[in-house]
């Protein structure tokens, strides 16, 4: 998976109109000498990169430290490209605000359009919202998601969570041409300032757990709840403190947490009696949320011996690599594409001179 980093602090301000005005009229000129060029899934595939997304955003003129840079430059294009998204082919759904209208905002436009793949649309932005914040618990609350497609049913999601203990901001890129299983390494980035240990069951060092955790939710329910009232007494904490002391962490993420156990026997009955066939299933039924997966994960690991992931999915490397190899030494052709997309799409965009100077000084600063 090739990911990104960035400082992204929690900004609280307000864009100021002015800012806003000239940042939809420079990302709608930019996008459509994109996609008139490249075509609209290549303008997805660029949005999809944690960096190039980055540079886009100081483009326009917003804080390139800023976690506003996320929602201001998505609300941008959104409003932007609204009056040609036809004749583009590119559509912009959801928002910090409408992230929760998604599926009926593409529902709308499934209808309108007689787009037949509508319904694939809406379940993909579900799950990446449901991944993003169950299988990935990283103490980043999602609050902002939009959900990009194109004619041909190409999708792409950005979304941001929030870390209020540490007044920071993470966001989480996807791609539908990169995903091959929604639960197994599905970003194509993830971008964030500070690294930890969270519980990362997208890994594909997390398989075992996974299938652990599904085969107890369909074969043995009663057990589940069981172990899991074992394991939160004093005496079995105390014990898995010893167990875990010589890894490479000494201490469990969920260990101190009380599950409601009345609940989650409510929840993993009425997922037994939908008899899900894959761990993908499982996540997607409604009411299994981040606890429930917390409780079957904790239990495969400290029962059945089923350790999943704690690595971070969000590295502290850029999106074209590293002169230390970190994930790859960095390929000359395609840092150079990068930038020519971009430069090119400045020139072409039908803005003022003064605007297209601006532009290209910002995109000189970033990429130096």
């Amino acid at each position: 998976m090739r990911t990104g980093v960035a400082t992204v602090p929690l900004d609280y301000g307000r864009c100021p109109r002015w800012l806003f005005e000239r940042m939809k009229r420079l990302s709608r000129g930019i996008t459509e000498a994109i996609v008139e060029e490249f075509g609209p899934e290549e303008f997805l595939r660029r949005l999809s990169n944690p960096v190039w997304f980055q540079s886009l955003g100081c483009v326009l003129g917003f804080d390139w430290n800023s976690s506003g840079l996320t929602v201001t430059t998505l609300g941008a294009l959104k409003v932007g490209l609204f009056d040609m998204q036809d004749r583009l082919g590119v559509y912009v759904c959801g928002g910090k605000r409408e992230s929760r209208k998604t599926p009926k905002e593409i529902e709308a436009y499934g209808i309108s359009r007689q787009f037949s793949f509508a319904p694939d649309l809406i379940y993909a932005s579900k799950m990446a919202a449901k991944i993003d914040s169950s299988l990935i618990q990283d103490n980043y609350q999602i609050y902002q998601h939009n959900f990009l497609f194109t004619k041909s049913g190409s999708w792409a999601v950005i979304q941001q969570g929030m870390n209020t203990n540490n007044q920071t901001a993470r966001r989480y890129h996807w791609l539908s041409s990169g995903v091959k299983d929604f639960v197994e390494e599905p970003h194509t980035g993830i971008i964030s300032q500070l690294t930890g240990k969270p519980l990362n069951l997208t890994a594909k060092e997390s398989d075992e757990n996974r299938k652990i955790s599904l085969a107890q939710v369909n074969e043995e329910p009663k057990t589940v709840l069981r172990n899991l009232n074992l394991i939160q007494t004093k005496k079995s904490k105390n014990l898995t403190l010893m167990r875990l002391y010589d890894k490479e962490f000494h201490w469990h993420p969920v260990v101190e947490e009380k599950f409601d156990l009345k609940r989650l026997e409510k929840t993993i009955f009425l997922a037994s009696e939908q008899k899900p066939r894959n761990f993908e299933e499982l996540v997607s039924l409604q009411g299994v949320g981040p606890k429930t997966i917390r409780a079957l994960s904790l239990v495969s690991e400290l029962i059945y011996g089923a350790k999943p992931s704690y690595q971070d999915p969000a590295r502290y490397s850029f999106a074209h690599g590293g002169k230390d190899g970190t994930p790859y030494m960095p390929d000359p052709s395609e840092m150079d594409l990068t930038i020519d997309i971009m430069e090119r799409g400045i020139k072409r965009s039908r803005v003022s001179l003064k605007e297209k100077l601006g532009a290209q000084r910002r995109l000189n600063r970033f990429t130096a």
